[in-house]
Parts: structure tokens; C-alpha cells; sequence
């Protein structure tokens, strides 16, 4: 079985120059799809992918980019207008970051470096990548310090099973995972441990470009951290099940700061495809109720509301046990995706022998 990820690779400075010039083309190529659609609005029309690309075609020698180029900017921005429901998006401008998409064949690798319309890109720490290698439709991304990125899909093989073990996980702020097993993963918390010096280079009035750095660094120790962490599990464990908490919800709220810091989207995307990777899966089930259920005769004895939040540990009038409020959560957690895979199974079943 094979799995299809994206590795991202750091590409060296020499090359800016030139992406930088492409990235310009591929803005005017972005503008101009996004001009055409909001002159056609005036007739209530709506254009496709096919209307945009007869639109631009035979421009790719005028703008000096590969055809395959123009045809994915004109697909990502037509899949992007319908995913925000807008009747045009934003133009690209000089504060946009670079960005210029691909189709696969136009990128080959050579077992050293990468080759795109003519031009052989060096990357600073190459992976192993074997030379003639499946690479699928990617893109080259600039960060906010201006440096070049490849982001290449390839064809990974995976495990044909892992152990035959189980967890439960439920997401934190103070903990950003405790499992059922009771361990907890503590948050290092990179972007509170760095406000004092954030505030510091705000207050002498740094260039924007210390800022940048900063704020590149605190997400680096954070992936470097997670990317750690979910390696860990996944080793140890064939099937993962985790809580739906809803990250997007809670970051409208006072607790935004210190959501984003935990990136937890983050966390269950490394979860999800590691654990194939390693012949595991995960499993992500509705958590409600779980701080409140008692894990081990289950009645409804934990504390409930705002008021309870501080109630880390807590007494089950029902059976006498004594809960951590996290573990017992993730127990719970845990128990209700053995009974959905349970009743996934017998479904399947009953399906089958009708």
C-alpha cells in the first residue's frame, strides 16, 4: 500500500531571483482570472476552468511561465472562489507571498537536484528521494523572509500492519494530549515564551524583518515538537482514537491565543498520516460527555459547566472511583471509538448477508 505526502524542501538562495520573477507572472495570471470573472457577473455568469484556460492560453511565452502553470493557477483559483462561496477573491499584489503551481510531469528529479523548464533547482538538505521518483501535482511557496520552498507529493510505501494496540487521546491546552494510559504530553507553549521578547522588539521599533524571524522560529519549534510527539505514538500505537474538538470554534473565543499555540488541526493532520504510513489508523469520535462520564460504571457524575472547568480531579458518587478529569476523558474517548468500529463491523455485516 502507498501513501502520497508532500515533502517540503528548502531551496537554495540563488535561486530567489528567478521564482521571484515567476511569481510575479503567476500574479498577473491570478488577477487577470480574477478581472474576467468580475466582468462577466455584470451577465450573472460564472466562469469554469475551461472558460479561464481558453482565456489565457497561448500566453505562456508572452509571461515567460510553463503552460502547466497557467493551468493550475486558473484550476486553484476557480476551486477557491467556490470554497469561500465569493464572486471574486482578493487580488495578488507585491505583499502577496510567492507561489507558483505545478503539474507533475513538468517536474522531474534527477538523484540531485530538481529540474523545471530548464533550470536545475538545488535544495539546502535533500532528502532520500530516489532518482526517477512519481512526483505529483506540487507548487513553490515563498515564507514571509523570502525564502523559497518546493513542496513535492510523492509515493511513499507503507507498512502492512502495525501492533496491535489502541489509544485514546484527549486534546488540551495545558496538556496538549493525554492519552488513556494516563501519560500527558506536556505544551511547551513557543509562542507565550516568546511575547517578553516579541514586546521587546515592538517596543525599540525593530524592522519587520526581526519580527518575521521570531515568529519563523516559534513555528519551526513548534512543528520540530509535534512532528516528535507524533511520530512517538504512532509507533507505539496501531489505532488512534482522538477527540473532535473544534479548534476554529474555540479561536473566536478568549482562549485564542493559547489554541493557536497548541495547533491541534496540526497535530491530528501528523497523527492521520503517520499512522498509515505505519500500517495504523486513526479514528476521531464526538467527545461530549467524556469529562462528565465516569469511565468505569458510567453515570454522569463528573462536574459540568464553567464552573467545573477548574475540577481536575473528581469523586463518581456511583461507583467510588477517583478520576483525573483528562484520563478519564480520554478513556472515554477511547471506549466510544471501540464501539463505533463495533458498530462499523456488524453493519458491514448485515449489509453483506442481505
Amino acid at each position: 500500500m502507498n501513501q502520497q505526502i508532500t515533502i517540503k524542501l528548502r531551496l537554495r538562495d540563488k535561486h530567489s531571483p528567478e521564482l521571484n520573477r515567476q511569481a510575479r507572472a503567476v500574479n498577473a495570471v491570478w488577477n487577470y482570472c480574477n478581472e474576467a470573472q468580475k466582468h462577466v457577473l455584470r451577465w450573472d455568469r460564472w466562469l469554469s476552468k475551461h472558460d479561464l484556460q481558453r482565456l489565457t492560453a497561448n500566453t505562456s511565452k508572452e509571461l515567460d511561465l510553463h503552460g502547466h502553470t497557467i493551468q493550475r493557477v486558473c484550476h486553484v483559483y476557480v476551486d477557491s472562489r467556490r470554497a469561500y462561496c465569493k464572486a471574486w477573491l482578493r487580488w495578488r499584489g507585491q505583499k502577496s507571498l510567492g507561489w507558483i503551481p505545478f503539474n507533475g510531469p513538468s517536474l522531474t528529479f534527477d538523484g540531485k537536484s530538481f529540474l523545471f523548464r530548464g533550470v536545475h533547482y538545488e535544495t539546502m538538505h535533500l532528502r532520500d528521494m530516489p532518482a526517477g521518483v512519481k512526483i505529483g501535482a506540487g507548487s513553490f511557496n515563498q515564507d514571509a523572509r523570502g525564502r523559497w520552498y518546493l513542496n513535492c507529493p510523492v509515493e511513499v510505501e507503507c507498512a502492512d500492519q502495525a501492533q496491535n494496540t489502541r489509544i485514546g487521546i484527549d486534546l488540551g491546552l495545558k496538556d496538549l494530549a493525554t492519552l488513556s494510559d494516563a501519560t500527558k504530553i506536556e505544551i511547551p507553549q513557543f509562542y507565550r515564551k516568546s511575547e517578553q521578547q516579541l514586546a521587546t522588539v515592538h517596543r525599540a521599533r525593530k524592522t519587520p524583518k526581526r519580527l518575521r524571524t521570531i515568529h519563523a522560529k516559534i513555528v519551526n519549534r513548534r512543528k520540530d515538537f509535534l512532528h516528535k510527539e507524533s511520530i512517538n505514538i504512532v509507533k507505539k500505537y496501531g489505532l488512534i482514537v482522538i477527540g473532535d474538538i473544534s479548534p476554529s470554534t474555540l479561536v473566536k473565543t478568549r482562549l485564542a491565543k493559547s489554541v493557536l499555540d497548541a495547533s491541534w488541526a496540526g497535530f491530528k493532520r501528523m497523527l492521520s498520516y503517520k499512522a498509515i504510513m505505519h500500517g495504523g489508523s486513526t479514528l476521531e469520535v464526538s467527545e461530549a460527555y467524556t469529562t462528565q462520564t465516569c469511565a468505569e460504571c458510567g453515570s454522569i457524575a463528573g462536574p459540568k459547566g464553567r464552573a467545573g472547568l477548574n475540577k481536575r480531579m473528581w469523586h463518581c458518587d456511583g461507583c467510588g472511583s477517583i478520576h483525573d478529569r483528562d484520563v478519564n476523558a480520554a478513556r472515554n474517548i477511547l471506549r466510544v471509538g471501540l464501539h463505533t468500529l463495533v458498530e462499523g463491523t456488524l453493519t458491514a455485516r448485515l449489509g453483506g448477508s442481505q
